[in-house]
């Protein structure tokens, strides 16, 4: 897969956001589109030989005054070779900077990850928290951010504590259990701000309490979308992942969701596009559609 942009950085307002690629990963262009028929999604997401389409892993990280806020941590360094395979994920670093891609876009946008005070997790899957948490020099999992409190919404975190045969493949201990023995976990229950400028909200579908990140300075607003719509082809309304637990679900929250940002004029941000980190959501009178932003 090409080598996409380690680091592409925006303002909102008064406050500088940079999305860190943290990885690539290639997964069934069938499963990330649920029922929309291949002729349709192709057009838009070639797939290669094994059905597979280029996904990106971006985070976002911000500038904050109150200290720096990173949204998704990426896939981490913990797996087997042959689970990275499976899943096509490549996160080596770039120019011997950190065992993670992740710390090579972080130290490309001039930081560390020390010097990280928030992490917000926008759900516990391995490609979205994986890099919670990192291989020690004993081999045992240590939180990647030692300086940093975790947060994590309760529901999530008891929904991946109750993983079953449909859920389990993309739940693991080790990405987020270390964070709760060594203190740094918070926990909460309901939308609202985290830091001025920084609230969470719930957008169920993806699982029963994925939840996205509003970040908002002067008059403008960003969004960070997570799996609700993790490429620009996913914004459509209907264009839902079979790897959802709630489909219908992911539908209404789209539906009043893409309103509101709309209307507003929001940027959004897709954790997943390979090729787009920004963009915004377009009414075209049939629906709403992805307005790709450099």
């Amino acid at each position: 897969m090409p080598l996409l942009p380690l680091v592409q950085s925006r303002t909102v307002g008064s406050l500088k956001v940079h999305a860190l690629q943290a990885g690539l990963q290639q997964l069934d262009g069938g499963a990330m589109f649920g029922v929309v028929p291949k002729t349709l999604w192709e057009r838009r997401i070639p797939a290669d030989a094994k059905n597979r389409i280029p996904l990106g892993m971006r985070c976002l990280l911000i500038e904050h005054p109150d200290g720096l806020v990173l949204i998704d941590t990426g896939a981490g360094n913990k797996e087997t070779e042959k689970f990275y395979g499976i899943y096509g994920i490549e996160n080596s670093p770039i120019g011997g900077v950190g065992p993670t891609q992740l710390e090579s876009a972080l130290a490309q946008a001039g930081f560390a990850p020390g010097d990280v005070k928030i992490v917000i997790d926008s759900h516990l899957h391995f490609d979205h928290a994986g890099g919670n948490t990192r291989r020690g020099e004993g081999g045992e999992a240590v939180p990647s951010f030692p300086n940093a409190r975790y947060i994590v919404r309760r529901g999530e975190w008891d929904w991946a504590h109750r993983a079953n045969e449909r859920t389990s493949a993309s739940y693991f201990a080790h990405n987020y259990e270390p964070l709760q023995a060594a203190g740094l976990l918070e926990l909460v229950d309901a939308d609202g701000a985290i830091l001025p400028g920084i609230s969470l909200r719930r957008t169920p579908g993806h699982t029963p309490h994925h939840q996205g990140i509003l970040i908002e300075s002067g008059n403008e607003r960003m969004f960070y979308l997570a799996d609700l719509a993790p490429t620009t082809s996913h914004v459509p309304l209907p264009w839902i992942m079979g790897y959802d637990v709630e489909p219908l679900v992911t539908l209404e929250t789209k539906r009043a969701l893409w309103a509101e940002a709309a209307s507003e004029g929001w940027t959004m941000v897709f954790e997943h596009d390979a090729e787009h980190a920004f963009g915004r959501i377009v009414a075209d009178g049939k629906g709403y559609v992805a307005e790709v932003l450099a």
